[in-house]
């Protein structure tokens, strides 16, 4: 790692925390409620607390003048719901390109147990030479995902996502986001498979409190983090539930005082 590489990884965190907001869904999904209007959601998300937000590079002058000073990261690969399948996520730049832009750092998305992880991690490797030669970080999105992992819910399957971040590790990643297992006692085991900081996904939007509490009880296992999307663009008061989620992060607050401080309801 580099001098330029830890310099960069501050921008996009603080104090070795990570509160970073994923917008690149517009690539994936389309133009879906709070990316429309990307500038005002980025704004609200930063107010609230956020350390960094994520887009495709094309995004960027969207970026710029809305994220309050925090910190931008570009991400690197995609695929659409609508194409022949999800789980191919191609190259969309590279990271010079990103560099170009105006990013912290970078980011690629490798599904571990799908049939195109070979060309993934082979990819996601040379893009770690092509960053670390330019002091670049590099979050590394390792989801447990594909056809040829067994089980009822194999994506939250703590052994399964303890295989994908020590995956992203060996390959060289600087900071790793994977699915939350559902418990703190299950995703110890994700957390202490690997030395890089673990940043957890958010998946399907549930309630404030079950977002809350999945943050909570990540940090409480060892997380270092968060990085996600629809459950923080999508809600109705962005920089609101930013706000809680960043007392869990940052202050250590816990989940009835992290939704008081916002100003959203606490009820069970």
């Amino acid at each position: 790692m580099t001098i330029g590489t830890d310099a960069r990884l501050e921008r996009i965190g603080t104090d070795g925390k990570y509160m970073i907001v994923p917008m690149d869904h517009g690539i994936t999904l389309g133009a879906v409620q709070g990316l429309k209007d990307i500038e005002s959601t980025i704004d609200a998300i930063t107010r609230g607390g956020a350390d960094a937000v994520l887009t495709q590079k094309g995004i960027a002058p969207r970026v710029h003048d809305n994220k309050n000073g925090q910190g931008y990261i570009v991400h690197l690969n995609a695929s659409t719901v609508i194409g022949p399948d999800a789980n191919e996520k191609r190259r969309t730049g590279t990271v010079e390109e990103a560099v170009r832009a105006g990013a912290d750092a970078v980011s690629y998305h490798i599904n571990v147990g799908s049939k195109h992880e070979p060309d993934q991690i082979e990819d996601l490797s040379k893009m770690t030479a092509e960053a670390d030669r330019l002091g670049i970080p590099v979050l590394a999105m390792s989801y447990a995902r594909g056809e040829h992992l067994d089980g009822e819910d194999p994506e939250h399957d703590a052994e399964y996502l303890g295989h994908a971040v020590r995956l992203a590790e060996e390959v060289g990643a600087d900071v790793v986001k994977t699915a939350y297992s559902g418990d703190a006692e299950s995703f110890q085991h994700v957390t202490e498979s690997t030395r890089l900081p673990v940043v957890i996904a958010g998946g399907s939007p549930g309630t404030d409190r079950e977002t809350v509490e999945n943050v909570r009880g990540a940090m409480d296992a060892g997380a270092d983090g968060i990085s996600m999307g629809r459950s923080i663009f999508q809600h109705e008061d962005p920089e609101a539930i930013s706000r809680a989620i960043s007392a869990v992060i940052h202050d250590d607050a816990g989940v009835d005082e992290a939704l008081e401080r916002a100003g959203l309801a606490v009820e069970a």
